[in-house]
């Protein structure tokens, strides 16, 4: 294989240089550097493509699903929140490789990886204000989330719904869209890896928001942090709804 194509993977994460990005990812402890990382990374493959200009080769697909279905079984194990974000990041982008076979343009391929990003890096912040509140994100350490500090429990509800390609943000329809793209056998496996983000989600956000909250109850997420970040979800389900629906 052409170097190219294994630097590209590092970008659109191929088993086992995927393990780079979890590393750095992992690595990074502000959430604002996570956040900068969950932007910017899948734009740097977008880019390399672009440049190199070059068919890319069908059993990097069928890489791309491979990698992709084996992070979304991990996410199943994964307690720690942030952890569980870069998993479900590596599981989404490796799909862009079906994306990318089919020859959407630049600016297509740009809005599907940013889809995928950005309620990931809307989880880090939330994730980060979890951490600073009870010291850890951890599912099961923990419970009544939607009890005890409310807005920031809809922050992270409709995030983790729209980082798992729920109607109406763009993830859905790029996932729908990659679904048209596949075969029968990989579309069944595709099939397999979004309904296990489902599940994966189930147990996050049982683990974090339902049962009895301890007292005293820590400060919320402020006002202003929540307009914030609940203006862009809904920037997203709209642009999902006007330009990504309309894909043929």
């Amino acid at each position: 294989m052409e170097w190219h194509w294994l630097l590209i993977g590092l970008f659109f994460p191929l088993f086992p240089l995927s393990i780079g990005f979890n590393a750095l990812l992992n690595a990074a402890k502000a959430p604002w550097l996570k956040v900068i990382l969950l932007l910017i990374w899948p734009q740097i493959g977008i880019a390399l493509i672009i440049q190199h200009q070059a068919t890319i080769p069908e059993w990097l697909q069928y890489w791309g699903l491979l990698s992709s279905g084996l992070y979304a079984f991990r996410m199943l194990a994964m307690r720690e929140v942030n952890i569980w974000i870069g998993y479900l990041a590596t599981s989404s982008w490796a799909l862009l490789w079906i994306l990318a076979f089919d020859q959407l343009s630049e600016h297509q391929l740009q809005i599907f990886a940013f889809g995928f990003s950005l309620p990931l890096a809307i989880m880090a912040l939330v994730s980060g204000e979890i951490a600073k509140r009870y010291g850890a994100a951890y599912t099961g350490l923990y419970g009544g989330l939607a009890i005890a500090n409310p807005r920031l429990t809809g922050v992270l509800v409709v995030s983790v719904f729209a980082a798992i390609a729920t109607p109406i943000f763009p993830t859905f329809f790029a996932m729908l869209h990659t679904l048209v793209l596949s075969q029968p056998l990989p579309s069944i496996w595709l099939v397999m890896i979004w309904g296990t983000w489902s599940w994966c989600a189930a147990r996050l956000l049982q683990g974090l928001i339902v049962g009895p909250a301890n007292l005293p109850y820590p400060r919320d997420l402020s006002v202003g942090m929540t307009w914030a970040m609940s203006l862009l979800l809904g920037a997203l389900a709209i642009l999902g709804l006007i330009y990504t629906g309309n894909l043929s």
